[in-house]
């Protein structure tokens, strides 16, 4: 890849997403460009919360992807965008389903309210939603159709996606949003507050460690699957060996996610992955 030109879509993900875009390289070289233009959509819809000034403008800009997406699947002429076009070819070679990714719109709309989850199964819903439905689609680019798989990358997916969310406390934080359950905040006294004055506390460190120990208890479902599970899909499971050890920097942190280092990318996380694939394991 080093010595050709990257397309938009991959330059997008190895400038803001940097382990998907190592992800990506472990797939099949016919598969890349369709995962690249898959995940630089996700960068898309995922960021609406981030770009936007208020709830309103957040809701147009989901409504703009619908749009796009509906005159991919209905045959209209595609919009000029570079991350478009891309996707509306990775979507009519690899067969993509429509509803997953108004599955995964529909989700992101939850990003533009700025009350937590309510309690953890509302948390992992939205998990599901968004990265679950994220590895399934990845799945369909690989060609892989197994019952087993798909069942891995749901579990992978919500993993990911709870390990994300906590090494993001501080980045939320800041932005007065939140994303760690209402219940358990109330039970262990979180203050929101002092959170979002970027303080910490031996309870925020509890209610981490319960939502880490939920991340390692899917990774754990999804890798009981590993003889099921057939070697085309190991590059929509690897995320789970970067979800791994990122949960224990957390937790060599006391699971304190403003401490120093948590939101840092890990060191040599290529060779991780190569590892992981040489073994055939995630």
């Amino acid at each position: 890849m080093a010595a050709e030109r990257l397309s938009y879509c991959a330059e997008e993900l190895r400038a803001r997403d940097r382990d998907r875009f190592l992800l990506c390289l472990f797939a099949p070289p016919q598969r890349r460009e369709a995962l690249f233009a898959l995940y630089a959509f996700n960068l898309e819809v995922a960021k609406t919360a981030e770009v936007v000034s208020e709830p309103m403008l957040g809701q147009i800009r989901l409504q703009w992807w619908r749009e796009a997406l509906a005159e991919i699947y209905e045959g209209k002429q595609v919009r000029r965008h570079h991350v478009v076009e891309p996707l509306a070819v990775a979507i009519r070679d690899h067969g993509l389903a429509r509803a997953a990714f108004e599955r995964l719109i529909d989700a992101r709309e939850a990003d533009l309210d700025p009350a937590p989850p309510p309690d953890l199964a509302a948390l992992e819903s939205y998990a599901a939603a968004t990265s679950a439905t994220l590895q399934s689609l990845a799945l369909a680019i690989l060609g892989v159709e197994e019952e087993a798989a798909e069942t891995a990358a749901r579990q992978v997916g919500i993993a990911w996606a709870l390990t994300g969310l906590l090494r993001a406390v501080p980045f939320h934080a800041r932005q007065k949003r939140l994303y760690l359950p209402e219940d358990h905040l109330a039970v262990t006294g979180v203050r929101t507050a002092e959170l979002f004055e970027l303080r910490t506390s031996d309870a925020l460190a509890g209610v981490v460690m319960r939502l880490a120990k939920r991340a390692r208890e899917r990774l754990s479902e999804a890798r009981r699957l590993r003889g099921e599970v057939p070697k085309a899909a190991l590059p929509a499971l690897l995320p789970a060996c970067l979800a791994e050890a990122y949960l224990a920097r957390l937790e060599r942190a006391d699971f304190d996610p403003f401490a120093s280092g948590v939101q840092a990318e890990l060191r040599n996380p290529a060779l991780r992955l190569w590892w992981a694939t040489l073994r055939r394991r995630y």
